[in-house]
């Protein structure tokens, strides 16, 4: 029965990315108009769940020692290079124009990829200790992942995604969940071990992704009116964040 509630509850998890197609209704015009808004909301997302979440949450596990500061460096360093390569590959096939932020998508979903192993690891944990456990743990990560994968997908159409395109990729990004929750299932206690490398190679990635291409993209508007709504919505990303470890 362990596995079937730790399953049951990943598929929950996993469909929560298809939120993206709440903006079928909305109009391409206006999507556009606010896209920004919520790359800004992403980037504070991200920013706010590497420090109030993933970061205090492997320091209470093993402190904050030297394998976790080279955790995290391994996850910004294997981004920077993932990033040199996009960046190489369609240069050297479509002439690479200065504005291109198509690597954007790519990197949003590896690390999104990454991340959904995380949540799926935390879940099976959870289940093997108990069932009730597991459950709360399942709640705490659908509430987490709401503004999360709104947050994902809107990077995934800033960067040239039809819609469509974005809620496909997005939901099969969610999927990899399911590899998270096989290895707790499977190795059982010793996916601590996978998991202490994991959560801080994360935080590595959502500061660099947040810092290193997010952030540069709201740069590129600097009318004050749009620069002040583009911080309340980077405000208002970490603020949720820190809203969920509060109800939590």
């Amino acid at each position: 029965m362990t596995w079937l509630y730790a399953i049951l509850s990943v598929c929950v998890v996993s469909f929560i990315s298809l939120i993206g197609i709440a903006s079928l209704s909305l109009k391409k015009d206006l999507i556009k108009k606010i896209l920004l808004l919520f790359v800004a909301f992403s980037a504070g997302a991200l920013l706010g769940d590497a420090f109030i979440h993933l970061l205090p949450e492997i320091v209470e596990s093993r402190g904050f020692d030297l394998f976790v500061t080279l955790s995290i460096l391994a996850g910004i360093i294997t981004f920077f290079v993932l990033e040199k390569f996009l960046r190489w590959h369609h240069c050297h096939n479509l002439s690479c124009p200065d504005h291109d932020h198509n690597h954007l998508g790519t990197m949003s979903l590896a690390s999104d990829s990454i991340h959904n192993i995380i949540d799926g690891l935390l879940i099976g944990a959870s289940f093997l200790v108990s069932v009730p456990l597991g459950l709360v743990t399942t709640l705490a990560v659908i509430l987490h992942e709401i503004p999360q994968e709104l947050g994902n997908f809107s990077v995934l159409l800033h960067s040239g995604f039809s819609i469509k395109k974005a809620i496909i990729f997005n939901f099969i990004s969610a999927l990899t969940a399911f590899l998270g929750v096989a290895i707790a299932l499977i190795v059982g206690p010793e996916a601590k071990q996978f998991s202490d490398f994991m959560i801080p190679f994360t935080v590595g990635t959502f500061v660099y992704i947040a810092l290193s291409d997010l952030v540069p993209e709201l740069h590129k508007e600097i009318g004050w009116q749009k620069s002040l709504l583009q911080l309340f919505s980077f405000l208002l990303g970490i603020i949720l964040m820190l809203l969920l470890l509060i109800k939590e």
